[in-house]
């Protein structure tokens, strides 16, 4: 497939793709007339290095972790090295503490809105007059 076609199938734009195999992320074939092509493997590659962003890896990272997971066409994976398991492992770490820390801040924000929300429900206060 094209590049603008797998842009339209997993979400990502053209340009971010480009940097993607800049990264070494994303491989593409070339055709005769010099234009990327991707086998349908790339979908899930971009699905997944899309995640892998937004769980905070950075490129370099990811370079080096996408070659332990296997992807849609079931291509072997390398042996993860106990640098790179410890690595994950700490990123893994970090994400739960962000899941941890982003729940107890949803937590208060439904003690506010429940307060808001039985305080709106009563009326407004009574107002009183100064003499």
């Amino acid at each position: 497939m094209r590049i603008g076609e797998l842009a339209r199938r997993s979400g990502v734009s053209e340009r971010s793709l480009r940097y993607y195999e800049a990264q070494g992320l994303l491989r593409a074939e070339r055709t005769p007339g010099g234009h990327r092509d991707y086998g349908e493997w790339a979908v899930d590659r971009v699905v997944r290095i899309q995640t892998l962003y937004a769980a905070g890896l950075n490129s370099k990272k990811i370079a080096q972790l996408l070659p332990c997971m296997r992807d849609a066409d079931g291509r072997p994976n390398e042996i993860a090295t106990p640098k790179l398991l410890r690595e994950l492992t700490a990123q893994r770490d970090r994400i739960d503490h962000m899941i941890t820390a982003l729940i107890r801040s949803r937590d208060v924000l439904d003690e506010v809105i429940d307060t808001a929300s039985e305080s709106s429900t009563a009326g407004p206060a009574p107002l009183t007059r100064r003499r």
